[in-house]
């Protein structure tokens, strides 16, 4: 018999998500077009860049075949602006996400509308200072396997390790409103600090669920105590005025 699933995804399998997003390379040699499942990739020709899923962009960088062109969020410059704007601007909120590319009126149908986290947001066309879905695996991943890619990748690497301790702390505050019933913005968390944050949460929303449940019980058992005494008072008082 097997086992009951934990709820939600696990970290390894949101890492694995990761890997269809969509990066930009620069390819050192022709490639033609594949069908894919999502479609048939662009035809590479040196020097233009061109859009790969993440996983197909990393085959292509260990082959020596491509190089990754790092997404604009994932420069210094930017990476400081966010830390900057999660510490001192917004210090109990998390950092807005990446703008929608389309208008949602100007959607010609459901078919061709990319919903997060799956929009165009690691790109070398995307916009700087905006964390997408999967900014902390996507990073990692990049910086393990591209390093030379990427500008100054040790600040990077710092500046990253930075960012994830101050939300995972803004993560951990949000017990504090769930405690007193208060609602909760999850706007602009990524898909790993959900995956890593949930048993945590989940944890604390549990015991938080134990107690209202005693204290409950605890108010109903007094209100059932003082019902019968105050019948029995009553009773009482009833049988000295018969004497």
């Amino acid at each position: 018999m097997a086992l009951p699933l934990p709820p939600g995804l696990t970290p390894a399998e949101v890492a694995f998500l990761c890997e269809m997003e969509m990066v930009t390379v620069v390819p050192r040699q022709q490639l033609k077009s594949h069908d894919l499942l999502g479609g048939p990739t662009p035809a590479l020709r040196p020097p233009h860049r061109a859009p790969l899923p993440l996983w197909l962009a990393l085959l292509l960088k260990r082959q020596r075949r491509a190089n990754i062109v790092p997404p604009p969020w994932l420069l210094r410059s930017s990476l400081e602006r966010i830390l900057k704007e999660e510490t001192e601007i917004s210090p109990t909120a998390f950092s807005r996400p990446p703008p929608h590319p389309h208008a949602i009126s100007a959607i010609p149908s459901a078919t061709d509308h990319k919903s997060p986290p799956f929009l165009a947001s690691s790109t070398a066309d995307a916009p700087s200072g905006h964390l997408p879905y999967h900014w902390l695996e996507l990073g990692e991943i990049l910086l393990q396997a591209c390093s030379d890619d990427v500008s100054e990748p040790d600040k990077v690497r710092t500046l990253l390790r930075d960012l994830r301790e101050v939300r995972m702390a803004k993560m951990r505050s949000i017990t504090k409103h769930l405690e007193g019933g208060g609602v909760v913005s999850l706007e602009g968390v990524g898909a790993m600090e959900v995956a890593e944050g949930r048993q945590f949460v989940v944890g604390v929303m549990d015991g938080l669920r134990k107690l209202g449940a005693s204290r409950e019980a605890e108010r109903r058992r007094r209100e059932e105590e003082g019902g019968s005494g105050d019948g029995n008072s009553e009773d009482d008082d009833m049988e000295m005025e018969m004497e």
